[in-house]
């Protein structure tokens, strides 16, 4: 547990200070009675001081450590943090390498209270985008849907959308910038709407057929499909996404962690207003 350094220090703290006036009386006249000190005792009183210094540097090594530490969370939060150590410590003033590979973290449990909407939940509630599928994608040919298709630029990407699901990224792209503008600037996407069947069925739509999704990476890197694995700055986007009611693709059971798509809660929410 991470509580455990400010414990040593709060004891260290306490105990230097009888410590040192010990040492200090020791090496005095009156702490020997105006008797001089033999060797082995002036050895042993050296020994004692290196070890004050030593334990004085210590004390001020995790006094830098502990002040690092996020406040609140308890002591399962701070030991989530030790294991981003490696990741977050870097030299003051470089840039954070936001297209780093690293492990997903629980990856089942990130989208924890959302629901995937799928594509026979879509295909019930705003019907089929087109009816003739390919593996290729095509246009949206559904009138009411393609109404509400938009194509513009949203962020720092230039994409085709429902318009709910533009509105929604805007949300998500002005908070990113405002959190932090170095990742906003180095999103790019890999696509948004396609119109198509999922390769390997006959008819099955994705949420891409709807312009409810869009796949993101950074600095134009694709991201390994299935590895478990995925770039530094989509885990701090992700949290972003959830916010606004996404589903990220790592927590899939085939892991697609540059995508992001509408939850069945949001589609719910957007019908019920009358947006789709």
């Amino acid at each position: 547990m991470r509580v455990l350094p400010a414990i040593i220090i709060a004891v260290a703290l306490m105990l230097l200070p009888g410590i040192w006036f010990t040492l200090r009386w020791v090496l005095s006249d009156e702490g020997f009675e105006g008797a001089a000190v033999d060797s082995t005792a002036r050895i042993e009183i050296e020994m004692l001081r290196q070890q004050i210094e030593d334990l004085q540097g210590r004390l001020s090594e995790l006094r830098s450590e502990v002040a690092r530490l996020p406040l609140g969370g308890g002591a399962a939060a701070l030991d989530d943090v030790d294991g981003e150590r490696a990741i977050w410590d870097q030299t003051p003033g470089t840039e954070l390498d936001y297209a780093q590979v690293v492990l997903i973290a629980d990856r089942l449990n990130v989208n924890q209270g959302l629901q995937v909407a799928g594509g026979s939940y879509l295909s019930e509630k705003l019907g089929r985008p087109r009816e003739d599928l390919n593996d290729d994608c095509q246009p949206m040919t559904n009138p009411e849907l393609k109404a509400k298709l938009v194509t513009q630029q949203v962020g720092p990407i230039r994409i085709s959308m429902l318009q709910p699901a533009i509105t929604s990224l805007e949300v998500v792209f002005e908070n990113i910038r405002s959190a932090d503008p170095d990742l906003y600037n180095r999103i790019n996407t890999a696509g948004s709407l396609c119109v198509r069947r999922i390769r390997g069925t006959q008819n099955s739509l994705s949420t891409h057929s709807y312009g409810l999704a869009v796949d993101l990476n950074i600095d134009g890197k694709l991201d390994n499909f299935t590895d478990g694995k995925t770039q530094l700055g989509l885990t701090i986007i992700a949290d972003f996404f959830h916010d606004e009611g996404w589903v990220w693709g790592a927590g899939f059971r085939r892991e697609d962690s540059m995508h992001f798509e509408i939850s069945r809660r949001q589609l719910d929410q957007w019908l019920a207003e009358g947006k789709l």
